[in-house]
C-alpha cells in the first residue's frame, strides 16, 4: 500500500471497475470460458438487459457476433479487515483478488487483459503498478502439492488462490471465509460482559493522542491528524491544549476533511472534579474549549482524588494547588462514577470509561455501577504488557486503550527516562523492522494492534503521522509476537508512585 499511494488512494475513492466481452456460448478455447448466460444465469439478451438495468452504475454493448461487451458498476476494491484469530487481531487492509485475476487473466480472442480494468471513475489503472502487484504475489506464493484427500482452507479476506494446470479428476469446493453470520431468529443467551461489547467504530483502530502536544501547533496538529486518516482522537483536560484542539477540528469540519460523526473523540475528567457537583462542570468546559456538543467517551483520568481548585483561578489545574501543593483527598471513586452515568444519561457523552485502574479497582467499580465502563486506558508496551489486567479488561467488555507504547520515548524530556531504555533502540525491535522493511515505531503499533488494543500515538510532524499510520499492510507472525514479548519487564514509566513523591512532595502510589 506504501509503495503506491495515489494508486491505493484511487481504489479506496473510486473502487473499481470490470470489463470484458463475453459470447453467448461457454467456450472451453478461453481461459475466461464461461458465457453471459452461465455467468448471469439468463437465456436470452433480453432477459440479461432486464436483469443489467437494474444495476446502477454498469453498461453493456451487443456486438454484432452476438457477444456483450459488460463494464461493471464501480465495486469495493480495498477493505479494511479487523477479524480476531486467537488472541491476534489482523487489523489490515487487504487487495480485492478480482482485480489481480482480472489483469493476468482475461485474455483471449474477445479481450485484452491490459483493459479489463479501470477506476470507479473510468480512469485507467497504470499497468505498470498492476504488473509490480502481480510479480509480488508470484514472489510471495506458497504452492501445495496436492494429494487424494487433500482439503485446504482459505481465508479469503486475507489472501488470494490461484489454481495451477491439473490433469485428472478433481472436485473443488469453494467459498469465502468471512466474520460469522448472526441469524436473528436463533436465541443466543449472552454469556459472559465480553459479549455485550460493540462493534468497534471507527473500524481503525489508531488512536492520535494530544498530550505533550504544544499549544502554538496543537491546532495545526489536530487538522494533520485528521487529513492523514486519523478518526479517532484522544484529549484531555489536563493536556492544555483542548482549546487549540477544537480550532484544529473546527477547521476540519469546515474544509470538509470529515464530518463529526466520523470522529470519536475522548476527553478525560481530571483528579480535581471528582466530587458529584463538579463532574458536569469539568464536562461542560471540555466541551466548550473543544467545540463540540458531545463527546464519544469521557474517562477517569487517574483514580486519585485531589482538591478541587476553582476553575476561574487556574485551568488546567494540573497536579497541585494554588500553594503549589499536592492535596489527595479520601474519596469514594463509586460517587464519582455515578455523576459519569449521569453524564451518559443526559447525551453530554455517548460512553464512559476509565484509565490508569487496576484489576481490584475494576472490580470494585463493577460491584456498583448500573452503566458499564466501556474503555479501560493504560501504559501498555513491550515493556509493561499487563497481560493479566488486559485479559480481565477484555473479559469484562471492555476496550482497551494503550499509551506510551513507545516506552521510554516520551519521558526522556522529563527526566523519567534515558535514551539507552528507548525500544526505538532496542536490539529486537530493530531486527523485526528490518526483516520486515518497516520503521521500529510502525513494529510497536503494529504490536499494539494485534494484542487487540487500541494504540496510541503522537507527533507534530505531519510525515510522521502518515508513517504510523502504515502498518496495515504487513503481519507480525506468532514468533515476531513472542519475541517482543519476552522484553517484559513490568517497567512503568507514568507511574504517580514514583513522580508525585519527587516533583510535589506527595507520595501517591496507585498500581501496588
Amino acid at each position: 500500500m506504501e509503495n503506491f499511494p495515489e494508486f491505493m488512494q484511487k481504489l479506496l475513492q473510486h473502487g473499481a471497475r470490470y470489463i470484458r466481452t463475453l459470447p453467448a456460448e461457454d467456450d472451453p478455447t478461453s481461459p475466461i470460458g464461461r458465457s453471459y448466460k452461465n455467468t448471469w444465469h439468463v437465456k436470452s439478451p433480453e432477459e440479461l438487459d432486464e436483469k443489467l438495468s437494474k444495476t446502477g452504475g454498469c453498461s453493456w454493448k451487443w456486438n454484432d457476433d452476438g457477444s456483450v461487451r459488460v463494464t461493471s458498476e464501480p465495486v469495493p476494491a480495498v477493505r479494511f479487515v479487523q477479524e480476531q484469530h486467537e488472541q491476534n487481531h489482523v487489523y489490515q487492509h487487504t487487495f480485492a483478488n478480482s482485480v489481480v485475476a482480472a489483469f493476468l487473466g482475461w485474455e483471449d480472442s474477445r479481450n485484452d487483459r491490459r483493459e479489463a480494468l479501470r477506476f470507479g471513475n473510468m480512469d485507467k489503472m497504470p499497468d505498470s503498478v498492476l504488473e509490480s502487484i502481480a510479480n509480488f504475489m508470484q514472489q510471495h506464493r506458497i504452492l501445495h502439492k496436492w494429494q487424494k484427500g487433500d482439503v485446504m482452507a482459505i481465508n479469503n479476506q486475507l489472501v488470494m488462490h490461484s489454481r495451477n494446470p491439473f490433469n485428472g479428476v478433481r472436485k473443488v469446493f469453494a467459498s469465502i471465509w468471512g466474520p460469522p453470520i448472526v441469524n436473528p431468529g436463533i436465541y443466543r443467551p449472552e454469556k459472559s460482559p465480553a459479549a455485550l461489547r460493540k462493534p468497534l467504530m471507527p473500524q481503525d483502530p489508531l488512536v492520535f493522542g494530544f498530550w505533550k502536544v504544544p499549544k502554538e501547533v496543537c491546532a495545526d496538529s489536530c487538522y494533520n491528524a485528521i487529513k492523514a486518516g486519523y478518526r479517532r482522537l484522544d484529549c484531555a483536560c489536563d493536556y492544555g491544549n483542548e482549546k487549540e484542539v477544537g480550532e484544529g477540528l473546527a477547521r476540519a469540519f469546515k474544509d470538509g476533511l470529515c464530518k463529526r460523526k466520523d470522529l470519536f473523540i475522548t476527553s478525560k475528567l481530571w483528579n480535581t472534579y471528582h466530587k458529584k457537583e463538579h463532574v458536569p462542570l469539568a464536562m461542560a468546559r471540555t466541551l466548550q474549549d473543544l467545540q463540540l456538543n458531545y463527546l464519544d467517551e469521557y474517562l477517569i483520568h487517574f483514580p486519585i482524588t485531589m482538591e478541587f481548585v476553582p476553575f476561574e483561578d487556574k485551568y488546567p489545574p494540573e497536579w497541585h494547588n494554588l500553594q503549589g501543593k499536592m492535596v489527595v483527598l479520601n474519596h469514594d471513586i463509586g460517587e464519582t462514577w455515578k455523576a459519569m452515568e449521569s453524564l451518559q444519561k443526559d447525551g453530554k457523552c455517548k460512553e464512559i470509561g476509565v484509565c490508569n485502574f487496576s484489576t481490584q479497582l475494576l472490580r470494585q467499580l463493577l460491584s456498583g455501577c448500573e452503566i458499564r465502563p466501556s474503555t479501560l486506558q493504560i501504559e501498555l508496551h513491550p515493556e509493561n504488557t499487563q497481560q493479566r489486567l488486559v485479559r480481565f479488561a477484555k473479559e469484562q467488555g471492555m476496550r482497551v486503550t494503550a499509551f506510551s507504547i513507545f516506552g521510554a520515548t516520551s519521558y526522556v524530556e522529563l527526566g523519567g527516562a534515558t535514551m539507552s531504555e528507548s525500544l526505538m533502540n532496542n536490539a529486537t525491535v530493530a531486527a523485526i523492522a528490518k526483516y520486515k522493511n518497516k520503521t521500529p515505531a510502525q513494529i510497536l503499533v503494529r504490536w499494539a494492534c494485534q494484542r487487540g488494543t487500541l494504540p496510541l500515538c503522537k507527533s507534530s510532524k505531519a510525515e510522521r503521522m502518515v508513517e504510523n499510520r502504515n502498518i496495515f499492510d504487513f503481519y507480525l507472525t506468532k514468533s515476531e509476537v513472542e519475541k517482543i514479548d519476552t522484553l517484559d519487564r513490568s517497567r512503568r514509566y507514568n507511574d504517580p508512585g514514583d513522580f508525585c513523591e519527587a516533583a510535589f512532595g506527595t507520595y501517591c502510589p496507585i498500581y501496588e
